[in-house]
């Protein structure tokens, strides 16, 4: 089966091809921004599963105020670099086929890293890049899986299993042909693995620890926020997972699986939202703390601050 690089929302216009679209027409201006909107998803993440949306109303939300939104597919489980390659290649078809000439890229989680490493191999396709609770210098949930499998033996096991488990989103979201390496995963999603990536592509990297980055780099503006709970409605099931998860902080303000540290690249435009890691894509189902802030209102001044700066 043939896979569709992009799955679309389209803000103003429908855009012919095999798969229709699905339109949603603006009810203003607010988020229509210069350059389409990429949304990428993190580890073990899809674009959508039947009626489920790994960015939950926030694609629609965006589209609302007149942005063109694209919500990307790569592997749900693989290295920084393999995925990021995957999102060039989507960004270079989408390019040659709507003549778009740049991108502003927003990454949740593992997207993060992707969207930094298309930003510094192909700067002349991006104008800005968001990052959202994204493991900047790694995460110690990831370093206590690796030290526990390697501890006993059950890295490969592990691996054939979240890899099983990844094959199967990636087939339900209509991605069968992606690879899964849920090895390379973990390891670049470690504190060793993040600061062989962030040598490498040190774009935007904050000048001191839990500092601040340059904002603008190689005409990219770049932009991270992240949250700090972590158990915020009882009703959401997930909660209890990353209540297990963020034991590995040892105490230390998190998401769940990203410190609030970690999270910062380039101009941090806040690292204390009261979400947990999925109430930061509006998951599960929208479910978040009773006074906490709407993460859709969030994506929606992001890009109205890209609009207001040309972008």
């Amino acid at each position: 089966m043939k896979r569709w690089f992009l799955k679309t929302v389209v803000a103003a216009a429908c855009i012919t091809g095999t798969v229709a679209p699905t339109v949603v027409h603006a009810a203003d201006t607010y988020t229509q921004t210069r350059y389409p909107i990429v949304l990428v998803h993190g580890l073990f993440g899809w674009d959508s599963i039947g009626p489920v949306d790994y960015w939950w109303g926030i694609d629609t939300g965006l589209a609302s105020g007149g942005a063109k939104v694209y919500v990307s597919q790569v592997s749900a489980a693989n290295s920084s670099e393999v995925r990021g390659e995957q999102l060039l290649a989507e960004l270079q078809r989408l390019q040659a086929t709507y003549g778009y000439s740049k991108f502003n890229l927003v990454g949740h989680s593992h997207g993060g890293q992707a969207v930094r490493y298309v930003a510094a191999v192909a700067p002349q396709l991006v104008a800005s890049v968001t990052t959202m609770g994204t493991p900047h210098t790694g995460s110690p949930v990831a370093d206590d899986i690796k030290a526990g499998t390697t501890a006993t033996g059950t890295t490969a096991w592990v691996a054939s299993v979240a890899n099983a488990f990844a094959a199967v989103i990636s087939l339900l979201s209509g991605s069968p042909d992606l690879p899964q390496d849920s090895e390379a995963a973990m390891n670049s999603l470690t504190t060793a693995g993040a600061a062989a990536f962030n040598a490498k592509y040190p774009q935007g990297a904050p000048s001191s620890s839990c500092g601040q980055g340059t904002e603008l780099v190689n005409g990219i503006h770049y932009y991270s926020a992240g949250g700090n709970a972590v158990l915020t409605n009882v009703f959401d099931l997930s909660d209890a997972l990353l209540t297990l998860t963020s034991v590995s902080f040892k105490g230390s303000s998190n998401d769940g699986l990203v410190g609030k540290c970690a999270s910062h690249w380039g101009t941090v435009l806040r690292d204390d939202y009261a979400w947990n890691h999925l109430d930061e894509i509006n998951q599960a189902f929208g479910l978040r703390g009773l006074f906490a802030p709407d993460p859709v209102a969030f994506y929606r001044s992001q890009a109205n601050r890209l609009k207001s700066i040309g972008l």
